[in-house]
């Protein structure tokens, strides 16, 4: 049995082109003329996901080869297309960057790639960019070519000229500062934080139904498959999950997988919030503590519930930001520092650049579990890594993972779904 779809997957010849952008603006303008859309994020991405969800009004998961696998992408897929009326994919970095790739995915799955292309500073070489992007590999679905950021009416027509004969355009959006995605050291600035997030995504939605070809796709077939059944491991587990503007890296499929094997989930703010929830353990994601590091030590009374839950022996994960939250000290860039819930014997310090943007892979006692390390801080630790991550493409990428009690602690992010028994021990009372 197949399901009938379209679907889209947006790449380009590198970051920053604006695959965020052109993606949530399809997605804003589909759902506004009342199709459901599901978009997908190729690739381990937090917070272009949070944009493409404002965007299409519906959660955003990430599919991928590797960190997801084939078998779990297809079934998403698969329910996607059983339940929208469009399915868009925005790709990762640039199209063949990466192994397994987006252009790795688009081909496995046949879904039909429209480039995106910085047309900003260029004109005849657009036509070259768009080329070799369309015949760089054999066999790849490559449907056509948007130009994004283009100057006048005159500039789109130029790039149009250029391209190769036969090879689809399909239109250009201008650069206009009102539909600007704005940036920080992490990639996007998360939507919560953004007050005219609607009217930008709006902006662009419009831009593109005056300027582009913006006509559904041609319905791809999409294999059902069979509903996982999961033991229900955590049946009756309570965990609590810290979730704010200083918390907010956390993959949807990790939280559906929770739920699936029968925890009960309560969200609280450790910026906000003075005591915990009455839970049996507590997920810590990454985000951004670097940015709100005086709340975050001000909070005296949810520091010291923090220590009581672990002092009790309860379990613990945190990941990325979470981390460094559990460390003794978080230094920022800026130099200042904050004395934070010192779980961990161990010193935190941010840096302008990335110290880790990688793919890994751990074996922990309980199993291995798959996810990625994408951070920009040190972590000065008094002890010795339980076991430390693997990278698939980049051996010399292996994130630490440290255990004290039942505490769990690594800057590798988890993808939970890689191993369900494994994830499901993390937080088993």
């Amino acid at each position: 049995m197949t399901i009938q779809c379209p679907a889209l997957l947006i790449a380009a010849p590198a970051s920053g082109q604006g695959k965020t952008t052109i993606t949530a603006a399809l997605a804003r303008l589909h759902s506004r003329q009342g199709r459901k859309v599901r978009v997908f994020k190729c690739g381990p991405d937090y917070l272009d996901p949070m944009i493409l969800q404002r965007a299409s009004g519906n959660p955003v998961h990430q599919i991928d080869l590797w960190m997801v696998g084939e078998a779990e992408s297809r079934r998403l897929l698969a329910e996607a297309a059983a339940d929208a009326d469009l399915i868009l994919i925005e790709g990762v970095m640039g199209l063949f960057d990466g192994t397994p790739s987006a252009a790795d995915l688009a081909r496995r799955f046949g879904v039909p790639i429209m480039a995106v292309i910085d047309g900003s500073g260029m004109a005849q070489t657009f036509g070259a960019m768009a080329h070799g992007l369309a015949t760089f590999q054999a066999d790849l679905p490559f449907a056509g070519v948007l130009a994004n950021r283009t100057g006048s009416l005159r500039h789109g027509e130029i790039l149009r000229d250029s391209l190769p004969p036969g090879m689809t355009w399909f239109g250009a959006l201008p650069r206009d500062a009102k539909m600007t995605l704005p940036s920080r050291h992490l990639g996007l600035v998360q939507a919560e934080e953004l007050t005219d997030l609607d009217s930008r995504l709006d902006a662009a939605a419009d831009a593109l139904e005056q300027s582009s070809d913006t006509r559904l796709p041609a319905p791809l077939a999409f294999a059902a498959v069979t509903e996982q059944v999961f033991e229900p491991l955590l049946q009756g587990v309570r965990i609590g999950i810290a979730r704010d503007s200083a918390f907010a890296f956390l993959y949807p499929a990790n939280l559906d997988l929770l739920r699936r094997l029968g925890a009960d989930l309560t969200f609280f703010s450790p910026l906000a919030d003075r005591q915990l929830p009455e839970v049996d353990a507590l997920y810590f994601p990454g985000g951004y503590p670097e940015l709100h590091l005086a709340q975050l030590e001000g909070n005296t009374c949810m520091l010291t519930a923090i220590r009581a839950h672990h002092d009790a022996g309860k379990p613990i994960h945190a990941e990325g930001g979470g981390v460094l939250y559990l460390c003794e000290s978080l230094t920022g860039v800026d130099k200042l520092s904050a004395s934070l819930a010192g779980l961990l014997p161990a010193k935190a310090q941010m840096h302008p650049c990335f110290t880790a943007l990688a793919m890994q892979e751990v074996a922990l006692p309980e199993g291995t579990l798959r996810g990625h390390a994408f951070h920009h801080a040190s972590i000065e630790h008094a002890d010795e890594p339980l076991i430390r991550g693997e990278c698939p493409n980049y051996r010399r990428t292996a994130e630490p993972v440290w255990r004290s009690g039942r505490l769990t602690a690594s800057c590798m992010h988890f993808y939970l779904p890689s191993n369900p028994a494994a994830a499901a021990a993390l937080f088993r009372p």
